[in-house]
């Protein structure tokens, strides 16, 4: 989206992973004493209002001095008086059809602990952890350190974990509880894809474009080695995105992946091309992605055939004006050409296909807690899922 740069309503809830419009909490809310729906409808999808708050920094407006600040007598020191957290929970019960019905609750899901704010006029900091992650003790996903309006231009820095797709289209603010499948897929056994990686972002405005370069490990976050790196290789992998709107009512965008990655000595090239766009926004939006991967080595063997893989996803979103109804609506395909697939996608084994179409409803309970019910068709395995959540924050 474009960079926020005008007076910006603050963002309340979410688990917003990402950086230009970087994540939120209701401790935002207490502290600016505004509602949710400014900048959420419903919860966790953005509003622009709630992406231009997050693009700078999580503040009003730009340069904007840090609130509710510890007088220190010291200039060169800004210290938020009551340290901002804010809690998420998610809970969901679901009902699986393949030949024989199964149910299961999943209550909860997901628990997670979020904190950020501004440092400065120009720096602020976002991370969350999980308590509870699909019954474990989880991690950290995202952390990071934000720089706005480097030189007094716009231009702003990031560094820390964030998702490589945050540019094009968040998962942590989807509607559905199905994923946007094209963004885990991985080919053989190259760990690259467009989730959660450590690296440096950096964005800025040129010429009525919004332009984001990204350097990044391209090995995910998971734990340093035995030799405290966090690379598992030499190499570095590269993400270029560009977006532009024309009008209110359209965004479109193209990206560029490149990179290597090594295991045992055999070298494999990544590399990833595609778009998105954004039609409309108000009470009915669509959302699109396309992406073509190719992969030389994908099992790191020599003399092996090349993978590839084309996919995407499309996304409505209905919400009604003055209305605490929406819908939703996400199609996934991805085809290849070699074992593909991320086992976390739900689907077992390697397949070379992977297809789901989801529905569903919600209705906003209050400003940060909704409930939504949700079908979900895999043709490829012919089987049904019934999803029924519920999303709160505070």
């Amino acid at each position: 989206m474009p960079h926020g740069r005008s007076l910006a309503g603050l963002v309340v809830l979410a688990m917003v992973a990402g950086w230009r419009d970087a994540g939120a909490i209701p401790a935002f809310a207490r502290r600016y004493k505004v509602s949710c729906s400014l900048c959420h409808h419903p919860i966790p999808k953005l509003t622009a209002f709630g992406e231009a708050f997050g693009g700078n920094g999580f503040r009003f407006a730009a340069n904007e001095a840090p609130r509710d600040t510890i007088d220190t007598g010291d200039p060169l020191l800004s210290l938020i008086k009551d340290f901002p957290l804010a809690m998420r929970f998610d809970a969901y019960a679901q009902a699986y059809s393949k030949g024989r019905a199964a149910t299961d609750f999943q209550t909860p899901y997901a628990i997670k602990i979020l904190s950020g704010g501004p440092i400065s006029k120009k720096l602020s900091y976002y991370f969350y952890t999980y308590l509870l992650e699909r019954g474990e003790i989880a991690g950290v996903e995202d952390a990071l350190i934000q720089v706005n309006d480097i030189g007094n231009q716009p231009f702003d820095l990031v560094v820390g974990q964030f998702q490589a797709s945050d540019p094009m289209f968040k998962r942590e603010t989807r509607l559905t509880f199905e994923d946007y499948a094209i963004y885990r897929a991985r080919l053989g056994e190259v760990p690259v894809n467009l989730t959660y990686e450590r690296g440096i972002a950096a964005s800025a405005d040129v010429l009525g474009f919004t332009v984001t370069g990204q350097v990044l490990n391209g090995n995910g976050i998971g734990e340093a080695e035995s030799n405290r790196r966090f690379d598992n290789d030499p190499a570095k992998n590269f993400f270029l995105h560009l977006t532009r709107d024309l009008g209110s009512q359209i965004r479109i965008g193209a990206f560029g992946y490149t990179g290597r990655s090594e295991s045992e000595g055999v070298k494999n090239r990544t590399r990833m091309v595609g778009v998105d766009w954004t039609v409309g926004g108000g009470t009915v939006e669509f959302n699109g992605q396309y992406l073509h991967r190719s992969d030389n080595r994908p099992f790191y063997a020599l003399g092996e055939p090349a993978g590839s893989l084309d996919g995407g996803f499309g996304e409505l979103i209905v919400r009604p004006k003055n209305s605490r109804w929406f819908g939703f609506g996400l199609y996934n395909l991805i085809r290849a050409n070699g074992p593909i697939l991320d086992v976390r996608l739900g689907t077992p084994g390697n397949l070379r296909r992977y297809e789901s179409i989801s529905a569903g409803v919600g209705w906003l309970e209050r400003r940060n807690f909704r409930w939504s019910a949700e079908v979900t068709y895999d043709p490829t395995q012919e089987s049904l899922r019934w999803t029924l959540g519920l999303v709160t924050a505070f």
